[in-house]
């Protein structure tokens, strides 16, 4: 084992979080806390693991699921293509695999929505496998300790070429988590303890003043914005009721429920909104709206969202022209249905349920 190995395998085990993933050595269950913890916090994400723990301990159980059930537990956490990537990995497990969780990276790497990253942290940790990992804390970690100035693909290949030459071939899991541990705790984007760090003596970035600078960040494309014109249509009955509409197709929030919406490239004022095309197929020349919010902005990675929720209200006897994608949804049926945390703010702000 060289001194680096030998170096961030003793400081892991002295400062290392005792989180719930790293106390077993389920295959399923590391999968599980990996696919949840991209993009996300630990603190956040811990209680989406303990959610799906509970409710699906093991594969077979999350497979059987419905994909609305699976969005409806990850409701709040985002980047739900995660949540449908998981869902349909479980069904190849059962399916592909006789429902055993492959036990080697080249057949991990098959799961879908298993990347590199992924397959290389569960395949080393579960397995022995040696295997190195590659994530943003690991880059920043050996951005920082040997200087590296590049950035992007480039950035990722040197990094994973140190990361393979340094690796601890008798315990990769351990190694490959105290590399991501250092990252989270000790070399973090911001203010690192450099004073305290154990690798002060020979870190390029701190001898050369570079610690702000590394890693090298590529330019970000400036978010595009999103007009988001919202209709919220009451329909009375023995349960009250809302429409809200199944996105479909390769957009946002895929196979979550919203409200009906008009989407255009400049906000909309009222009298706009009335003359628009679908608002005039849907619900006809006699619909009024009653009030409108102010915008809701919701930041996604690439997009902005604006939007504006209407409260519309139709003189009988209009009827409503409901589409395809349309439901009536009453509060019992809204806790059933995954929503998006912008309709989730707007329902809990206006009270609507």
């Amino acid at each position: 084992m060289n001194d680096f190995a030998r170096h961030i395998r003793g400081w892991y085990h002295t400062n290392r979080r005792h989180l719930p993933w790293r106390e077993i050595n389920d295959p399923y269950l590391i999968w599980l806390s990996e696919v949840i913890l991209q993009q996300t916090r630990v603190e956040q994400g811990l209680e989406y693991y303990l959610r799906f723990t509970e409710q699906y301990p093991d594969v077979k159980l999350l497979a059987e699921a419905t994909e609305t059930d699976i969005l409806k537990l990850w409701q709040g956490l985002g980047y739900y293509s995660r949540a449908r990537n998981l869902h349909y990995a479980a069904g190849q497990v059962i399916n592909e695999f006789g429902g055993v969780f492959p036990d080697n990276y080249k057949d991990i790497r098959k799961l879908k929505g298993v990347g590199d990253y992924t397959a290389a942290a569960i395949a080393s940790i579960t397995f022995g496998e040696a295997v190195p990992v590659v994530d943003g804390n690991v880059k920043r970690v050996m951005a920082r300790i040997f200087g590296l100035e590049s950035s992007g693909v480039r950035l990722h290949r040197e990094v994973k070429m140190i990361m393979e030459r340094e690796l601890d071939q008798k315990f990769p899991g351990d190694f490959n988590q105290a590399v991501m541990e250092f990252g989270a705790l000790q070399c973090t984007p911001k203010n690192p303890d450099c004073e305290s760090c154990i690798f002060k003596d020979y870190c390029f970035a701190l001898k050369n003043g570079h610690v702000a600078e590394l890693p090298r960040k590529e330019p970000q494309a400036r978010p595009r914005s999103r007009y988001f014109s919202y209709l919220i249509l009451r329909i009375d009955g023995k349960t009250p009721g809302f429409v809200m509409k199944k996105r479909t197709g390769n957009d946002i929030w895929k196979n979550l429920y919203d409200f009906p919406l008009i989407e255009t490239e400049n906000e909309l004022d009222e009298a706009a909104l009335k003359k628009h095309t679908e608002f005039m197929i849907w619900l006809g020349k006699q619909a009024l709206i009653e009030k409108s919010t102010t915008i809701y902005k919701h930041q996604l990675t690439h997009r902005t969202i604006f939007a504006r929720f209407h409260f519309i209200s139709i003189p009988r006897p209009y009827e409503i022209m409901m589409q395809e994608d349309w439901v009536i949804a009453d509060p019992e049926k809204l806790d059933q249905l995954p929503i998006p945390r912008l309709i989730e703010r707007f329902i809990d702000d206006n009270k609507l349920f």
